[in-house]
């Protein structure tokens, strides 16, 4: 459920995603599938696992 969310309101587009702890992880949303989104962020990819997330905005 939430990656079919992911991609159909952030898809392309540049988010913060919150996991827990002090690290914010932000990018573009590159990809949504098997359970793990990737931010693209300055050409780097960051892949988490979905069920992870605690929170996400556009930024």
């Amino acid at each position: 459920m939430m990656q079919s969310f992911i991609v159909e309101h952030y898809l392309s587009k540049a988010v913060d995603v919150y996991c827990g702890g002090p690290d914010i992880f932000r990018g573009t949303v590159e990809a949504c599938a098997d359970n793990v989104l990737t931010l693209n962020n300055d050409g780097k990819l960051t892949h988490i696992a979905i069920d992870k997330i605690i929170a996400m905005w556009a930024q």
